[in-house]
């Protein structure tokens, strides 16, 4: 492995924002620079203010207008404290979005450097590769891209509020009469402000692995210098499959917030879990695509390599092949050397083991234990709901029916 580091400032216009080791799809854009005003933008260090200071704003308030109506506990069919979707929503899927943010900024700062690293970019190829870094933090730092989603937010997300989150009865946040929806005080802040929150930040994260993706969208349209023979059974772009992993928590923010929604469904609409399959199977698959598709960029690259490394070494173990039969099968004569140790089995068995590890090759950097986990971190917020289906002690047994 090359031991060099780039310098702060390796791109061609010798800007610190071509830096590998600096790359972060995290720390910029206006959102950042509000927090480092605040003097909260370290993003290991403030992690927990910054969940303590967006839960507040969304959470906090509710529950002192809700208690100033008289709506925590009663007077209405869906109490604050007992709407188990919001307290989920403002509680736990903010906490996971801003918490996503420190395990996917240390894991992606360091895949990007191991392009430099592993020597995969040649000499001649680095200046397109630090143009690349460059974009993606203009795009990262961009304020027109910030305002947009806010406005769309603002725009178009009171309606699809107002249409998806309403039960059929009156609650603390909205009363039903005769059809019609009429907003209760703490409901203007939870249609304004809290839920806005909590879609931006959604908003903001589509938004950055949508960088993501275009950035080794980039990075695959240059020459890459791929191994064939490489362990990772990947030429070498194994490493790639750390960014899926990173992302595991904004996956189990979004299945909370789908098991909170079905949550309250169940419990005040009379509806079943089983009825929510759909959704659940499509909110799987939808994280899957999100986080593994862009490492499908690098398919053509990784493919092309293992049929370049399928031709020559297999024209390499043809040719050794022959010399090893021609000595050891087809002739006496051989030097005095004894079989038992010869030097020349060792070498045939290693040539084997290279030939089989390009032909295991597989086209996207991840493996079934990466997909599983993906799954497992989309789908263990709805764990809970089963106790609407099964009584725990049916639920224990099963489980350890299946276990043992």
């Amino acid at each position: 492995m090359s031991s060099h580091k780039p310098s702060a400032t390796p791109g061609p216009q010798g800007s610190p924002l071509s830096d590998p080791y600096n790359f972060s799809l995290i720390l910029g854009g206006p959102l950042y620079q509000l927090w480092s005003r605040a003097h909260l933008g370290e993003i290991k260090a403030h992690i927990r203010r910054r969940i303590l200071v967006l839960s507040g704003i969304c959470w906090l308030p509710l529950l002192l207008l809700c208690a100033l109506e008289g709506s925590l506990l009663q007077g209405v069919a869906v109490p604050f404290l007992l709407d188990v979707e919001t307290h989920v929503r403002f509680l736990v899927c903010v906490s996971l979005l801003v918490y996503a943010e420190l395990i996917v900024h240390q894991r992606i700062r360091g895949i990007v450097s191991q392009f430099v690293e592993r020597d995969l970019i040649s000499p001649l190829s680095l200046p397109r590769f630090y143009d690349a870094i460059q974009s993606a933090m203009r795009w990262r730092n961009s304020i027109p891209a910030e305002v947009t989603l806010i406005l769309i937010v603002l725009s178009m997300g009171y309606f699809l509020r107002i249409n998806t989150f309403v039960l059929q009865s009156s609650t603390w946040y909205a009363t039903m009469y005769q059809g019609a929806i009429t907003l209760t005080l703490p409901g203007y802040w939870f249609f304004w402000v809290s839920n806005p929150i909590i879609q931006f930040l959604i908003l903001r994260w589509l938004y950055r692995i949508f960088i993501w993706t275009r950035f080794l969208w980039q990075v695959s349209r240059i020459r890459l210098e791929l191994l064939p023979t490489h362990p990772d059974r990947n030429c070498g772009l194994g490493f790639l499959g750390a960014a899926a992993y990173a992302y595991s928590p904004l996956l189990t923010a979004f299945g909370a917030q789908l098991a909170g929604f079905i949550a309250n469904r169940i419990f005040y609409d009379a509806a079943v879990l089983t009825a929510y399959k759909p959704e659940i199977v499509l909110l799987a698959g939808f994280g899957l695509v999100l986080v593994l598709a862009p490492l499908g960029v690098f398919a053509p690259h990784i493919m092309a390599a293992k049929r370049q490394g399928l031709r020559e070494y297999g024209a390499l173990a043809a040719e050794y092949s022959r010399g090893f039969e021609r000595r050891w099968l087809k002739s006496c004569d051989r030097e005095g050397e004894t079989l038992l140790g010869a030097a020349d089995i060792q070498s045939l068995a290693d040539l084997g083991n290279a030939f089989t590890v390009i032909k295991e090759i597989r086209p996207i950097p991840f493996s079934r234990d990466m997909f599983l986990q993906l799954v497992l971190a989309s789908v263990v917020p709805f764990v809970p709901l089963l106790l609407t289906l099964f009584p725990f002690d049916v639920l224990l047994d099963r489980l350890v029916g299946v276990i043992f």
